[in-house]
C-alpha cells in the first residue's frame, strides 16, 4: 500500500515539474510539498489517539 502512495506522489511531482516548465510558473513546484503535508496530517489524524497528543508524542521522540 505504501508503494502506491509513493508512485502517486512521484507522478504528481513529475506532472508539477512538467507544468512548471511548460507554463513558466514556479507556483506548481509548491504543490508536491502541500500534498506531502496534507498526507502527513491525514496519517496523523488516522491514529486512534487525540490529534494534539499524537503530534506532541511524535515531536517528543528522540
Amino acid at each position: 500500500m505504501t508503494s502506491i502512495y509513493f508512485f502517486i506522489f512521484m507522478a504528481l511531482t513529475g506532472f508539477c515539474i512538467f507544468l512548471t516548465i511548460r507554463k513558466k510558473k514556479a507556483f506548481y513546484l509548491a504543490v508536491p510539498f502541500v500534498a506531502l503535508f496534507a498526507f502527513l496530517i491525514i496519517q496523523i489524524a488516522m491514529v486512534p489517539a487525540p490529534f494534539f497528543e499524537t503530534v506532541k508524542f511524535i515531536f517528543s521522540l528522540r
